[in-house]
């Protein structure tokens, strides 16, 4: 039987419901229990494929090639369990269903209302494809008070109903400020936004108040009464040093205790933090360090590549460093020299992107790691940019282009219209909507024997997630090879190069994917990892 764990936020936004659930889900694996996590979105966006990531931070990609919140990308960190499509929804797609069911005439010519149509609708996303699961966490996007959350709020009220209290929790995370010209913490702004969800129906069991200090017993206290929460239900959930020292804190808080009481279950064995504890003690008392500059487009917002400086964070953590990420706008490179920005770091990282701003400052990001002997990362566009670079500066071709950036006489990377995926012949299309253009998800990649990525991920083939357009042309693979760039990794019909890399560099790889989005602080990826290795044996010679 699945219970359901509601998470709701108020007073701000961004106070951390995606760690708070995460984390949860972290504590009750490690009591033995099993876990599923779904995050509700509010926009009307279908999902957030489209959005700029100034506007959304990153797009999280799943195996089965759903676009979705970056939340998503906690949930697998912190508990290892693969996100699904059905684990993310948004407004948009909801009303698009609903929108769809009344043109087939499902209603049976009835007047189509957000109560109960749309409600139905998301109360059935909630349960689809629910198993064996001990618990489902679902997190709401936004926060109580927006309109724009008023269905979801609904829905879970509906929810809560009809399920009981022996199989729904209720969670809100709110924020209990310090006015310091007070010297004192405030709990209305708490109180007020209990206030508000109560009067859409939900009573929460458990308040989550995130704060930057200690929470006095008496504020505790005061908390509990005015929101009607037992006293020991309020959980503290302090500012720590370390996201991955969130699972701790808040078992030393009573939060899984809590969680369990209400659903009276067992407590199981002595809960087992152990490997938390070890990464977090290996984050705070590193061995050494290594600055990695990370050359991208979207560098003023950090979510935008969230996990990506995680997964640099696990290499870290697998080499016993800490990482430090130098943050440089692809564009600095357009008018003035890489050498000034670069020179000091000890490993270069180009991450994905979309279009031609800030693609020259990338492809002069790829011609300096390779001609300083400078460890190089490419992913996806950062590939594709270090492929364009070997085929002017190296292969001599000098109008080498991506025809993302328009019409070009060598098209050393371009858009891939038809592929072997399985048994299925996939086709795509430049004018097709965005998101049909796009190869998304999980596919597999034969490697080179003999290459360095053979020797790092030692397994002949693996898979994993993409999320991109164009693709390096398989016709100039020739003409590459024989400037020194070895196509370390294909599809497994020969047709889309997967990886790219410098045989006699000390290491300078490209890969088409996105290996961050696999990335774990308790199983680092194998190329974060090679790749910090890399930059220590850097930091060595700088």
């Amino acid at each position: 039987m699945t219970r359901f764990i509601f998470i709701t936020g108020g007073v701000v936004s961004s106070l951390g419901k995606g760690l708070c659930s995460a984390a949860l889900g972290a504590l009750l694996q490690a009591r033995g229990y099993t876990v599923r996590l779904r995050k509700l979105d509010p926009y009307l966006n279908v999902d957030p494929g489209t959005m700029s990531p100034y506007q959304h931070g990153e797009v999280y990609v799943t195996d089965d090639g759903a676009e979705t919140d970056l939340d998503l990308g906690h949930y697998e960190r912190f508990t290892g369990v693969p996100s699904r499509q059905g684990d993310n929804v948004t407004t948009g797609r909801i009303y698009s269903t609903v929108i769809a069911r009344e043109r087939r005439g499902d209603y049976l010519g009835g007047t189509v209302q957000v109560i109960p149509h749309v409600t139905d609708a998301i109360k059935e996303f909630i349960q689809d494809g629910v198993g064996s699961e001990d618990f489902l966490l679902c997190e709401i996007g936004g926060t109580v008070g927006d309109i724009e959350s008023l269905p979801f709020l609904e829905a879970i009220r509906q929810l809560g109903n009809e399920l009981g209290s022996e199989r729904s929790l209720f969670m809100h995370l709110t924020l209990i400020p310090y006015i310091s010209a007070a010297g004192e913490l405030k709990t209305k702004p708490t109180q007020h936004s209990v206030k508000e969800l109560l009067g859409l129906g939900i009573q929460p069991d458990v308040l989550m108040a995130r704060i930057d200090r200690e929470l006095p017993t008496s504020d505790r206290r005061k908390i509990a009464l005015f929101c009607n929460v037992r006293e020991e239900a309020v959980i503290p959930a302090m500012d720590v040093d370390s996201i991955y020292q969130v699972p701790i804190a808040y078992h030393e808080q009573g939060l899984d205790v809590q969680v369990l009481k209400h659903f009276k279950l067992p407590m199981g064995p002595d809960i087992d933090l152990s490997r938390w504890h070890e990464i977090v003690g290996r984050i705070r008392k590193p061995e050494g360090e290594v600055t990695i500059a990370v050359v991208g487009k979207y560098v003023q917002l950090k979510d935008a590549y969230k996990s990506l400086s995680e997964a640099l964070g696990h290499g870290g953590i697998a080499n016993n460093v800490r990482v430090n990420l130098d943050w440089i706008d692809s564009e600095i490179f357009e008018r003035e020299d890489a050498v000034q920005y670069l020179e000091h770091v000890h490993g270069i990282l180009v991450p994905g992107g979309f279009g031609e701003r800030g693609s020259q400052g990338k492809i002069e990001a790829a011609r300096f790691a390779r001609e300083r002997d400078v460890p190089y990362f490419g992913i996806c566009f950062g590939m594709q940019m270090a492929v364009i670079e070997a085929a002017r500066n190296v292969a001599g071709i000098k109008k080498a282009s991506s025809t993302e950036f328009g019409d070009t006489p060598d098209p050393v990377v371009g858009l891939m219209t038809e592929w072997i995926q399985g048994n299925e012949v996939q086709k795509r299309s430049a004018t097709a909507d965005k998101g049909g253009s796009m190869r998304l998800g999980a596919f597999p990649c034969v490697i080179t024997p003999g290459s360095r990525v053979a020797a790092i991920y030692n397994q002949p083939s693996i898979s994993e997630r993409h999320r991109h357009r164009y693709e390096v042309n398989i016709n100039y693979k020739a003409v590459l090879e024989k400037a020194g760039m070895r196509f370390s990794g294909m599809s497994p019909d020969g047709v889309l190069p997967e990886m790219v890399e410098y045989p006699d560099h000390p290491w300078f790889i490209g890969v088409q994917f996105h290996p961050e989005l696999k990335s774990k602080p308790f199983e680092p990826h194998p190329l974060f990892t090679s790749f910090i290795e890399a930059a220590i044996r850097q930091s060595r010679l700088v």
